[in-house]
């Protein structure tokens, strides 16, 4: 691990492409080199760029892919370019799992953390029915991966059923409290597609800070949680 000022600028891991966005966007992913354990999955919404930024500037302490993580740094790069939650169609792609309590309709959001539900978006035209839902169900169907960190921002917390060695271990690195739910109903949701298939999914909800005070504080942390849990 080195974060010395000549490996800051550039992501050296090798990627691969795992799916195509909307507009067409490469959907591409770090594939670890042996049996994945874990996979990452930043910016599943548009609107949590920090989620890729904190993700990159942690594994560019890195000359070579992990033995067993894998890392998506962007999963809906449609809505980090226009600056939307959802996808090119509008829909809240953590709302979009073919899961049991899937529905149709609209999902609301805020558009800051103490406003109101005043944006909406939708759950898709079915279950799955967007390329970048189908593309990472794909991808970690392929991978079999034994946990799942999705990462979102910016309530600050670890939102996860129990409070597991994964769960306990980023309290402690972000210093933000375990819930075992966040509150509100989330069909479709990734963790909820996890839960239906036995398949741990912990969500990290970072907490609420400018990007560079992000790295500046949880970078080297977070870059140690992740070498630590790179088992061979």
């Amino acid at each position: 691990m080195n974060f010395e000022p000549e490996t800051r600028g550039i992501l050296r891991l090798e990627s691969q492409i795992y799916g195509t966005s909307v507009l067409g966007a490469p959907l591409r992913y770090i594939p670890c080199t042996g049996r994945c354990r874990l996979l990452v999955v930043a910016a599943v919404h548009g609107e949590e760029p920090e989620t890729t930024f904190l993700l990159s500037r942690a594994l560019r302490a890195f000359d070579k892919n992990f033995a067993s993580a894998a890392f998506v740094l962007c999963a809906n790069p449609d809505g980090v370019t226009l600056g939307t939650r959802g996808n090119a169609n509008g829909v809240d792609l953590n709302r979009n799992f073919a899961t049991a309590n899937w529905s149709a309709g609209t999902v609301p959001s805020r558009s800051v953390l103490e406003a109101p539900r005043d944006t909406l978006l939708s759950s898709g035209t079915a279950p799955g029915s967007e390329p970048e839902t189908r593309a990472l169900v794909s991808l970690i169907e392929n991978l079999d991966p034994e946990t799942i960190l999705s990462m979102h921002a910016p309530i600050g917390c670890v939102d996860a059923p129990a409070p597991t060695e994964i769960v306990r271990e980023l309290s402690q690195v972000f210093g933000v409290p375990h819930v075992p739910d966040i509150g509100y109903a989330t069909p479709g949701s990734l963790g909820t597609w996890c839960a239906e298939r036995k398949k741990e999914c912990v969500t990290l909800e970072l907490p609420r800070m400018p990007l560079e005070l992000l790295f500046e504080r949880f970078g080297r942390a977070f870059a140690e949680f992740l070498s630590a849990r790179d088992l061979t």
